[in-house]
Parts: C-alpha cells; structure tokens; sequence
C-alpha cells in the first residue's frame, strides 16, 4: 500500500533516529491516572482505534460493563481491548494509578497479544489486589513511567517486557467477581454498550479497513451476553432486533462508500464484512430495493 505524504514526511523527520525507536513510536506510551496538581480523571474506553489499555486503580473503584457491575474498594489490575466497550468511575477522594496503552502490532515478536485470556471477551478484566500486589504491580508501572521518559535506545523492548510481566501476574490471580445490575439497568447498559461496539467499527475510511463484527452472536460473544439475552434487551429499549440495527448501520455505512468514493463493489463488500461480492448485492437490495451499481448511478445523476 502506497504511503501518505504525512508517512513519508514522519519518516523524514525521524530519519536520524534508531530504527527500533523510530518503528515504536506511537504504539506505547504510559500515563499517571492523576496528576500531582490536576483532578483525578474518571477512566473511560481509550479514544483511540486499536488501543489496549492496562491501568492499576487505587480506591473505591466502579467497573461498568454490559449488564455486570464490578466494584472494587482497595486496588485492582485491569485490562481492556479496542472492541469491548467499557466505563468505570472513582467513586471514593483518595484516588491514584497508572495506565498504558499500546497497539497490538507492537507485541509482533511476542505473538498475538490478543489471545492472552486477561483480553478476551468472556472472562473477567478486573483482579483485586493485595497489598503486596499493589506494591509490586505499582512498581511495573513507575518502571514504565520513567523509561518512556528515558533517552535509553531499546526502552521499547523493556516496556514490552514490562507490560508482558503486568500480564502475568494477572494470568496467577483470581479475578474479581461482583454484582449483577438489576434487570432495568442492565439492559439499558447492554443496548449502550452494544450501540457503541457497532459504532467503533465506522467510518470505513481505506478499503484496507474492514469491519471485525457483522453478526448478533459476534457481538454477544464481545459483550459476554446471550444472544438471546442482547436481542431482548436491545428489543426492550430500541424496538429492533440485533441483526436490523446491524443492517441498517451496514447499509447507512454502504450507502456512504457507493456515494462518497470510487472503490468498486467488491473493495466495498470487503470493507463491510462480507466474504463475497453477491452476498453484498444481495444485503444491500434487500435493504434499498437497489442494487448498489444502480444506487451509485441514481446518487451520481
């Protein structure tokens, strides 16, 4: 794939640089929870695409995510990825911790990062922590903090160890466990959070870019739900079925692709998850009673 202008000028300006230094920067940086002299900051999904996220919280802590509520008052190890959508909030004044954030790309040489249980959907994200833990844990993190800020040629490489020990220490622990929402609350948040796992995958904006979830039972296995229970609740609060959400966000997302840009039919069909370019036709006249030549040629006239 050709670079952009803005590639070919980073590389320009980073030329001097390592070649280690210059590939990794961006993919990992490690950052206080709060500032000596700022406000703590309530922890929200990383805005970013494609980021993991590990954060140490110290103090009353509240963990949202589908229709589970998890509740941690002392310290806790967490860890989230790019498609499940999380929030959490400090619920007590004495707050402090770290998080970091990298991409996936950056553990190439260790293996898919992925596949590491703490990221995966289905087993919980939050471990408690002993005293001890915390000490230790904490340590990993202000080792983090003071490399990224270090001149040292290969900090990648110890940051990438670093972040691997953060892990297991995790894969020793039990997880935290915790309290079930009431039915109303739970199925509210299970829309919402579903709602925005189907949004994180838009706008298509390269036809190197593809869609990671186009079915219901995809989207309950990211949200750890039924798929019978999201179909439920999001039918309860919105009044559609999972796969007419689904569709009609495909087919708005399509529409724009067929207007907006010159890819063909089958670069389009890719980007939007299907394996073949008819199944694509076939979805799309379904949903506009047009196929998508036709629809293109009308919204060209």
């Amino acid at each position: 794939m050709p670079k952009s202008e803005h590639e070919e000028l980073q590389q320009t300006r980073m030329s001097w640089m390592p070649e280690n230094l210059k590939r990794d920067i961006g993919q990992f940086n490690v950052f206080l929870l709060k500032d000596p002299d700022g406000p703590v900051v309530n922890c929200q999904p990383y805005d970013r695409k494609g980021y993991y996220k590990i954060s140490i919280l110290n103090g009353h802590t509240r963990l949202y995510y589908a229709d589970k509520s998890l509740e941690v008052q002392k310290s806790a190890l967490l860890f989230t990825n790019p498609n499940i959508p999380y929030a959490w909030e400090h619920v007590g004044e004495d707050q402090s911790g770290y998080f970091s954030v990298f991409t996936e790309t950056f553990f190439d040489q260790f293996g898919h990062i992925r596949d590491y249980p703490v990221f995966k959907p289905g087993n919980t994200p939050l471990f408690e922590l002993l005293p001890e833990q915390t000490t230790h844990i904490t340590g990993i993190f202000k080792k983090m903090h003071d490399e990224i800020n270090s001149d040292y040629t290969y900090k990648y490489d110890l940051l990438r160890n670093l972040v691997m020990e953060l892990i297991h220490c995790a894969l020793k622990m039990e997880p935290a466990t915790g309290q079930q929402y009431n039915k109303s609350n739970g199925t509210l948040r299970v829309a919402s959070m579903f709602t925005e796992l189907l949004e994180r995958q838009f706008p298509i904006e390269s036809p190197m870019q593809r869609i990671n979830f186009r079915y219901p039972a995809e989207f309950a296995t990211q949200l750890s739900v039924h798929v019978n229970s999201l179909n439920r609740a999001l039918k309860e609060i919105t009044g559609k079925t999972t796969s007419q959400l689904i569709a009609e966000r495909i087919t708005q997302e399509a529409r724009g692709l067929l207007k907006h840009t010159d890819w063909n039919i089958s670069e389009i069909s890719w980007c939007l998850g299907f394996e073949e370019p008819p199944h694509f036709i076939n979805f799309f006249k379904k949903n506009e009673h047009l196929t998508p030549k036709s629809f293109r040629r009308t919204k060209n006239i």
